[in-house]
């Protein structure tokens, strides 16, 4: 049940057995094991394949940045390629597949591409789809395309839900290695708001990985303390399973929390990942280091790792890779990894050491001044060929190989706001350089910190230092006795002399001759060579390449590394779902939405919605038999004409203006004029743009001296707002006057028809007068309703019938919608939708959004004469421009065709008899359209050159997407009661 290279000790939960799968094979792990831990105790060697030429690839390394064990997790929908199966939690019935393999990961037919290696070298794909030109569509992209990507999607909808959060602290730490956890034990202490991040689902970070790392008490034991700690105190967040993956600015951080990827599904209303927003007054970056490996020829094969993966492995997860093993080293850690699997039983065949002063052990081999310079073994590691100083050879047989060049701080979220690491000789690495922008600081192995006592330490003073910036005190906490051993590292970054491949981008197929052909070739800059030859650019965005890399590079040009530079890093850290950056915006929450007060009574009658803006809106409530939605939308615009009828028209902007300069306002923000208003009366406005174009349109109602209620239309309710208010602010600061968007405050309905009055009276507190004589149109006023509610009342109407708009308090609008179809009955009251109240104002011509597209002038919509010269308004002077006065411009005309069984479409453009249809002679458009009941036929408004000269001509209609083409009349825009009777009774 263990495997047969599972060790004793161990972070992992023996009397938990988990059974899983990988490729179609049954196998068993333990709870606290990773994919990978629970296959290499299985003995389970051989995990993927390389991108370009499908070599055999096993695990690489213990943590996120692994390039090699990439796995399709999970089946059906949601199947997930691409998992880095070094940090897959191991839960029971794991099903996980290897990828990018054909028919098997043993045995892959593209592993033919090898063989053509010499052809597929850097840069290829640049030289060779150039010619001929008509391969290209043919052969060459569709050869691409299937073979670009490496795992597969399953095609289905995914069945989990994202979810985004927001979160503020003083202090955000990321990591939870020593560093961090003595970050988060000085800050916590101080009662800072804290949050540690930390990506794995265990704190501990390196310690967890790492034996006698404290010499006064367990590292378990000293974490399962401090953890304890900082779970009780209430101003310390703990986020396990959590990656910080981008620093942006003013102190904001992008991090992804894994909430159900170690379960096989998550739980009922849960999500499966949530994207936090972090704002963090101060951070401080714990993330650790990276090992780098030492490439050499087929240095690729199953069984070579990194040693200090090797190490954790056997720590943590009690695994060896292999029952006999090899070191290759530069440095005393290599030496470390060898001890501690020796302790384990593990044979340790030998260390080879490149350095001339290596340590001496007793309990294994070390060579000194070698190299490994070879291995063997196709679909897994059988030996090393080794070279001695001298320059003699030997071969070692081993199971695995344990590489350790060295250790790379994680610099990659101080380089997100364009910083650059500077090169330390010391540990031969990057650091980072101190942000002139210092709410980030580095601690511990980020920080070039390499010992745990220098971890811890430097930690708690980072917290220390970052909370003074804040004014928050916080004392140096009591801390562990640990290691504190210096770094002794020789540099020597790659073995040379070989004839065959090294290879340095392990899942992109990079080696050391790509990096000579890229410079041979004249890219020479680290930018220019990373993207000719993708290095650094796989899912693990280099962070066991890069470094190698840039070694080669100054050795080709006889620099040293630090002359050479460096790329930089932007986000994310590590590879985020596109799922996990949607959130909810899927399916009907793909944007926000907005419901209008009588949303739920709409529901219960069945309505037919649509999207107008951020709002939901009922487009019509279909009756049992009605089969057709023209025939539902008919019969509500026949009963609005006939009787009554009632909208909710919440979603039209509503702002509120007041002020002692209100009136002043309003008259320069509108091209007609306000200023003489008077009180409970309502005028109709248009607002121009700066260039005189037409911008919105609506009402303004003056409810007191130095109170308006503007409306504006529901598309552009945010935008004309947001207008105004810098009209105010910047444009005229000096005048007393102030703004607030109400659109939410007030449900308001539009009750239309020639009974609208009886209806009202039924609602409206006696004592309010809305008689003709004492309420006229175009009046407003403030009112009670069923005996003393308060509401707004104003008489304008949008469909050409007598008609009211009500506005009472948001939280009412559901009660009175229900009040309003009880009291109407007796008229046979219909809800209308959008459908009904669009063909309303076609037929009475009013413009709409179609008609106020950001071409259109006050002239164009037959309001030129509203454009008031006796005041100065935004928009007057450029509206005056000849070219916008024309006599042949385009004016805003009614269309009615011939024959009326024909169908006009918006968007068709307008063209003489007889005239060729072709741009030149391009007469106009239709702007809108819609069957009218009434009139029996299709109608329509349009743009049409002279138009307002050319009431009665015949014009085509033509359709070119259609091939439509039908004859029309040119009509005046109001096909109803043009002379506005009906709305004034």
């Amino acid at each position: 049940m263990s495997g047969i290279n599972r060790l004793d000790g161990g972070q992992i939960d023996r009397n938990n057995v988990l059974t899983f799968s990988f490729d179609g094979k049954r196998y068993s792990g333990f709870g606290g094991d990773t994919l990978v831990s629970a296959l290499l105790a299985n003995n389970v060697r051989l995990m993927g394949r390389s991108f370009k030429y499908h070599r055999p690839r096993g695990v690489f390394t213990a943590g996120s940045e692994e390039p090699n064990a990439l796995v399709e997790l999970r089946s059906g929908a949601r199947r997930e390629p691409n998992s880095r199966a070094t940090v897959a939690e191991l839960y029971e019935g794991l099903t996980a597949q290897s990828q990018n393999r054909f028919p098997s990961l043993r045995f892959d037919a593209l592993a033919f591409n090898d063989t053509l290696a010499s052809f597929l070298s850097s840069g290829f794909y640049y030289k060779t789809f150039m010619w001929p030109v008509a391969f290209w569509e043919k052969v060459y992209e569709p050869f691409i395309r299937r073979a670009a990507g490496l795992g597969r999607l399953s095609g289905e909808e995914d069945p989990d839900t994202y979810d985004k959060g927001f979160l503020h602290c003083d202090l955000l730490i990321v990591g939870a290695g020593p560093s961090g956890l003595a970050a988060a034990l000085t800050a916590g202490r101080a009662g800072a708001e804290v949050i540690l991040a930390e990506e794995d689902f265990a704190l501990g970070g390196r310690l967890l990985a790492e034996s006698g790392i404290l010499t006064d008490r367990l590292a378990s034991d000293w974490i399962e303390e401090v953890t304890a700690e900082l779970v009780a105190l209430p101003n310390v967040r703990l986020m396990t399973r959590t990656t910080v993956f981008g620093q942006y600015d003013h102190g904001i951080f992008g991090a992804v929390e894994r909430v159900s990827d170690h379960i096989p599904e998550p739980q009922p209303n849960k999500p499966r990942q949530i994207l936090w927003r972090i704002y963090s007054k101060r951070a401080l970056l714990n993330a650790g280091a990276t090992e780098r490996p030492i490439p050499f020829e087929n240095n690729d094969r199953p069984g070579i790792m990194l040693a200090g993966a090797m190490r954790a492995y056997a720590n943590r997860w009690a695994v060896t890779a292999a029952r006999n093993v090899v070191v290759f080293t530069n440095n005393d850690d290599g030496h470390r990894t060898a001890r501690d699997l020796s302790e384990k039983g593990v044979d340790v065949a030998a260390v080879v050491d490149c350095r001339h002063n290596a340590p001496t052990s007793a309990d294994f081999e070390v060579i000194e001044g070698a190299e490994v310079i070879g291995s063997r073994g196709r679909l897994g590691l059988k030996a090393v060929k080794m070279r001695f100083k001298d320059g003699s050879e030997r071969e070692i047989a081993c199971g695995a190989l344990g590489v350790a060049g060295g250790w790379n701080p994680n610099v990659h979220l101080t380089c997100h706001k364009r910083g650059r690491p500077e090169w330390n000789g010391d540990i031969s690495a990057f650091i980072p350089v101190k942000s002139e922008d210092s709410a980030l600081r580095v601690a511990g192995a980020a920080a070039g910190i390499f010992s745990t006592h220098g971890a811890l330490q430097s930690g708690a003073q980072g917290a220390i230092d970052a909370l003074n910036d804040l004014g928050i005190s916080a004392r140096f906490p009591a801390l562990p006795e640990a290691e504190d051993a210096p770094v002794n590292i020789a540099p020597f970054w790659y073995v040379k002399g070989g004839t065959g491949r090294a290879w340095l981008d392990l899942q992109n197929d990079v080696t050391i001759k790509d990096i000579n052909l890229a410079h041979q070739e004249g890219f020479r800059s680290v930018e220019h060579v990373k993207r000719y030859t993708t290095l650094g650019m796989a899912t693990d965005q280099g962070k066991t390449a890069n470094i190698g890399a840039l070694a080669v590079l100054a050795d080709i040009e006889g620099k040293s590394i630090p002359e050479v530079g460096t790329t930089i890093f932007r986000p994310p850290y590590t590879p985020v779902s596109i799922g996990t950056f949607a959130g909810r915006s899927r399916g009907k929450e793909f944007r926000p939405y907005r419901l209008t007060p009588s949303h739920k009574w709409a529901a219960e009658q069945d309505a037919v919605f649509v999207e107008v803006g951020n709002w939901l809106r009922a487009q019509w409530f279909p009756l049992k038999g009605e089969t057709h939605w023209r025939q539902s939308v008919d019969r509500e615009v026949i009963a609005v004409r006939k009787s009554v009828g009632i909208c909710d028209v919440t979603t039209l902007g509503k702002i509120d203006v007041q002020g002692a300069d209100a009136a002043e306002f309003l008259n320069h923000i509108y091209c007609n004029g306000f200023a003489k208003l008077p009180v409970g009366k309502t005028r109709y406005g248009l607002i121009l743009r700066e260039d005189g174009m037409a911008m919105d349109d609506g009402t303004a109602a003056r409810l007191a001296e130095d109170h308006f209620v503007i409306t504006t239309t529901t598309a552009n309710a945010v935008s004309a707002f947001r207008h105004m208010e810098f009209c105010r602010q910047c444009l005229w600061p000096g005048l007393d006057v102030q703004l607030i968007s109400t659109t939410e405050a007030w449900a308001q309905f539009s009750v239309a028809g020639p009974n609208a009055r009886k209806l009202m009276q039924k609602i409206v507190d006696t004592d309010h007068d809305i008689t003709n004589e004492g309420f006229p149109y175009m009046a407003c006023g403030e009112i009670t309703i069923c005996g003393g509610l308060r509401a707004r009342l104003f008489r304008i109407s949008f469909s050409g019938e007598l008609a009211y708009e009500i506005a009472v308090p948001t939280r009412y609008g559901d009660a009175l919608i229900r009040r309003l179809i009880e009291a109407g009955k007796e008229f046979d009251v219909v809800p209308y939708g959008t459908e009904a109240l669009g063909v309303l104002r076609i037929e009475k011509g009013h413009a709409a959004g179609n008609e106020l597209n950001g071409q259109s002038t006050a002239a164009m919509l037959g309001m030129g004469r509203m454009v008031s010269q006796k005041k100065d308004s935004i928009g007057r002077v450029l509206a005056g421009r000849p070219y916008l006065q024309r006599v042949d411009d385009y004016r805003l005309i009614g269309l009615l065709p011939v024959n009326l069984d024909s169908v006009i479409l918006a968007g068709a453009h307008l063209m003489n008899v007889g005239m060729e249809s072709c741009a030149a002679n391009d007469q106009g458009w239709v702007t809108s359209a819609a069957y009218s009941p009434h009139i029996g036929s299709s109608i329509a408004l349009a743009f049409l050159k002279k138009g307002d000269q050319r009431h009665g001509d015949v014009i085509r209609i033509v359709n070119p997407l259609s091939d439509g083409d039908i004859e029309a009349k040119v009509t005046s825009p109001h096909f109803i009661d043009p002379e506005g009777e009906r709305l004034r009774v």
